[in-house]
């Protein structure tokens, strides 16, 4: 069921966006809506209409004329994740904890984003990639894989902060070398020890930082990187057949994960030009961060939600590139023979080595 609803102008069907182009599809008579048509067609019936200036809390725009029309947020009373919908929608399930999910107001507010990254990837290619997930995992339950079944296929634009950053960067390394050699008489050591300093400059661009509560950032970090060169101007056109998620981690509050993982980055970078040393242990480290500005964007992300023995597994795969993650459960029986078969390998193979020595006696 779309979630945003467009018509399609000539059977008056819902249309939607079709991953891995930049059109909207109508499904009933397969008629074809460029999203560029859409936006000028959008421009022309807000023309005569003021927008409203929105206080974003970053230098962000506001919503345009008409945009939020028909736009509902859907609450998680389990995970508490909020949503972007139709409103004339009934009822859902989150595609977070797979819990149902309500209407609790009409969209507005703070959240038009700077950007979206449209689907390139369908629903299809979600489901073979999770068939692809099973395969090899030997310990994985055959039940899970024959009886299990999807709870829900959902394409979700997961709300991120991109930050740019320059990090300039003071680092001092003590590191040693060791030579060593022997005589007649002895066997020498020598370690000699080195005072390394580096300093210079690296630029960050787009560093994300997923703005929800609701979904797991270790999850979403699993599934970078997005190539956010082919993002385009947000437009509601390209949310037509999908979720959106309403961020609720500020910029401010995403920023600190942003800064840890750029200073990660800065100081493995730098250490890595420090090479040809037995040992290196950074001594002093200062990096200096000269913010470079965030944007709002929605990038798209399939989440898969199925369950097994009353335990909910939750998958993710990244809507531009197709690299998918989740964890399986582990049948304990099939672990437990096999810890049984590699014990007996063992003993067996302790067994023979003994009777070899024994017989060298």
């Amino acid at each position: 069921m779309a979630l945003l609803e467009y018509k399609c102008p000539n059977c008056g069907g819902g249309i939607q966006f079709n991953p891995g182009t930049r059109e909207l599809l109508c499904p009933y008579c397969e008629a074809v809506m460029d999203v560029e048509a859409l936006k000028a067609m959008d421009e022309d019936m807000s023309r005569d209409h003021a927008s409203e200036a929105i206080d974003w809390g970053y230098q962000g725009s506001g919503w345009g004329a008409g945009e939020q029309q028909g736009m509902a947020v859907y609450s998680c009373q389990s995970c508490s994740g909020e949503i972007i919908g139709d409103e004339t929608l009934g009822s859902t399930t989150c595609p977070f904890c797979d819990n149902p999910i309500v209407i609790t107001s009409k969209f507005a507010g703070t959240l038009r984003p700077d950007m979206i990254l449209p689907f390139k990837l369908g629903k299809d290619h979600a489901l073979s990639s999770l068939e692809k997930h099973y395969l090899g995992k030997r310990l994985l339950p055959a039940v899970f894989k024959t009886r299990n079944h999807m709870d829900e296929v959902k394409g979700v634009y997961v709300p991120f902060w991109l930050y740019s950053a320059d990090a300039d960067a003071h680092v001092q390394y003590r590191a040693t070398k060791v030579r060593r050699w022997s005589d007649r008489n002895y066997d020498y050591t020598e370690t000699s020890t080195f005072r390394i300093i580096r300093d210079g400059g690296i630029g960050f661009d787009n560093v994300p930082a997923d703005g929800s509560r609701a979904i797991d950032d270790t999850l979403m970090e699993s599934i970078e990187p997005f190539n956010v060169t082919e993002a385009a101007a947000f437009h509601p056109a390209y949310m037509a057949g999908y979720f959106a998620n309403k961020y609720d981690v500020t910029a401010e509050e995403c920023a600190g994960r942003a800064n840890d993982r750029i200073r990660n980055s800065t100081e493995a970078a730098f250490k890595s030009t420090v090479v040809g040393y037995n040992t290196v242990v950074p001594e002093y480290t200062n990096i200096r961060l000269i913010s470079g500005g965030v944007r709002y964007a929605l990038l798209p992300v399939w989440l898969l939600g199925t369950t097994w023995q009353n335990k909910s597994f939750l998958f993710a795969m990244n809507g531009q590139t197709g690299k998918f993650v989740g964890d399986l459960p582990l049948d304990k029986a099939a672990y437990r023979a096999w810890l049984l078969k590699i014990f007996g390998i063992v003993a067996g193979a302790l067994l023979l080595i003994s009777q070899v020595i024994i017989s060298f006696l």
